[in-house]
């Protein structure tokens, strides 16, 4: 494990639901999180991606993004 992470943000928060089901992730990476959120979408999640200045993107934004 590298770093301490304690009390660090991470940049991009995913956050997928359905039926009574929630789930979030957080990353550094926005291409991850892009690619993670495509992949939950196309499994009929709904699916949001926020950044750190806490703009929400949902998946018809999703290119507009990762190409950022």
């Amino acid at each position: 494990m590298q770093g301490d992470a304690r009390g660090c943000e991470l940049a991009y928060k995913m956050i997928a639901e359905r039926d009574n089901a929630k789930y979030s992730f957080a990353r550094e990476s926005r291409l991850l999180i892009v690619a993670k959120a495509k992949v939950w979408a196309s499994e009929g999640w709904q699916v949001v991606i926020t950044d750190q200045d806490g703009k929400a993107y949902a998946p018809p934004e999703f290119d507009q993004l990762s190409a950022a």
